[in-house]
């Protein structure tokens, strides 16, 4: 079951990913080449390389379901469902989760704020998606398969950091993202991968 997630969950650069899978769901589509119709959009909060409308727009349809934060609902035209950390909303049969997502010591991502990540479950494997976020308590608590973790370090956790997170959250596959555009390399993802080696399997994403 989890690889035959894996194979339908891609990723799109920076901190974008499409599951190509029933529902169709994209997480903070940005600068899109894949352009498959969206069942489902999640949108983390309202950074431009998170929250942008335009791409939203080239994968939305009628039935499209939007769920994201109350910053980023003001840039996306309804209709929006607004979520805030710790609710949850179910879409059809599909269980969505918001958890929190935030900066213990930066000003760019308050607590205050409310931003987001998000908790699904594909066929049965829950799959976080963090958001930008460093490694906050709260992670302790999630029960997680599948983890997808900023490693960037720019106004995020960095590479080390990241791997703190997917050892307390213990998934089955970590994921890094939040590099590959101005702010890291794929050097920092390895260097991710080589931290959690025979601890957690991390599986590095090529673009697509």
């Amino acid at each position: 079951m989890l690889e035959r997630v894996l194979e339908k969950l891609l990723w799109l650069g920076h901190s974008s990913f499409v599951y190509e899978g029933d529902p169709l769901i994209y997480f903070d589509p940005f600068a899109l080449h894949r352009l498959r119709p969206a069942d489902i959009i999640l949108v983390s909060h309202d950074h431009p390389h998170h929250c942008s409308p335009v791409d939203i727009d080239k994968v939305r349809r009628t039935h499209t379901v939007i769920l994201t934060d109350e910053h980023a609902a003001k840039h996306i035209t309804p209709p929006v469902i607004v979520m805030a950390p710790g609710q949850q909303e179910t879409v059809g049969d599909f269980l969505i989760e918001a958890v929190p997502a935030y900066n213990l010591h930066l000003s760019f991502h308050p607590q205050s704020k409310a931003y987001l990540g998000f908790i699904v479950t594909l066929e049965g494997l829950r799959l976080y998606y963090a958001g930008d976020t460093d490694f906050i308590p709260e992670m302790r608590d999630l029960n997680v398969d599948i983890a997808l973790l900023p490693i960037s370090g720019f106004n995020v956790m960095n590479a080390a950091e990241a791997a703190q997170a997917a050892l307390a959250l213990h998934p089955q596959v970590a994921i890094p993202m939040h590099y590959g555009t101005d702010y890291a390399t794929l050097e920092d993802a390895e260097r991710f991968r080589a931290l959690l080696d025979g601890k957690v399997r991390v599986e590095i994403l090529s673009k697509s």
